[in-house]
């Protein structure tokens, strides 16, 4: 009886050591060096699987899918999907670095267009195309708005930093209200942005974008 509950006790301890390198180990044996670069590779690997699960996800349930499906999705634990992204923000800024390229590329397209006007416009168009990247994604940004302690809170404000600097040379020179700021227009869009989304094709986007041009600009 002793040795049957003995290989029992064996048979369940090697089954719960097994399923989550990350957090346990099953390397008896290993010398410390080869345990943790294994480990640091189950790390990479279990992050970039829940990444591309969760793009997925969003891009085919929207972004209120639960992150527990996510995990699921992706294989993994969900105290694993949360070691690597405690928030849903942290995930959803993860997920957008993937979008940062072409945002990017297009920041720098645009800086060197010589008309201020035209390169203020295809900013904010390209940020509201940035913003239609997944179903619902307006709503995070919003709250990731004033949490600058975190991943999305940075990647926002890098974005208005930039609107800013596609701004600015339209207010020294008189084609853009003093009062207006890059924030003012990343919440426009934003605003804008999220109307068109849930409007199932009844509001006229390219109609909201010169109204919004009305709002910033000195002269309509």
């Amino acid at each position: 009886m002793l040795a049957v509950g003995s290989r029992l006790a064996y048979h369940v301890e090697k089954v719960s050591v097994s399923y989550d390198t990350e957090s346990l180990s099953i390397f008896q044996g290993v010398p410390m060096s080869v345990q943790a670069r294994t480990s640091r590779r189950d790390v990479v690997r279990n992050r970039a699987r829940i990444v591309e699960t969760a793009r997925e996800a969003f891009d085919t349930r929207g972004m209120d899918v639960p992150l527990d499906t996510v995990a699921k999705l992706a294989g993994v634990g969900a105290g694993t999907l949360y070691r690597h992204f405690p928030s849903r923000e942290d995930l959803v800024a993860a997920v957008l670095e993937d979008r940062r390229p072409d945002l990017e590329q297009e920041r720098l397209r645009l800086l060197q267009v010589s008309d201020p006007v035209e390169a203020l416009e295809g900013w904010l168009d390209a940020l509201a195309r940035w913003m239609r990247a997944y179903d619902g994604l307006p709503a995070p940004l919003r709250g990731a708005l004033d949490a600058s302690g975190t991943a999305l809170g940075a990647t926002c404000a890098e974005v208005i930093a930039a609107t800013d600097t596609f701004l600015e040379p339209l207010r020294a020179s008189g084609q853009a209200r003093e009062d207006i700021a890059g924030r003012d227009l990343f919440m426009a869009v934003l605003g804008l942005t999220w109307a068109s989304m849930g409007s199932r094709g009844e509001v006229d986007e390219e109609r909201l974008m010169h109204l919004l041009r009305s709002g910033w600009a000195t002269t309509a």
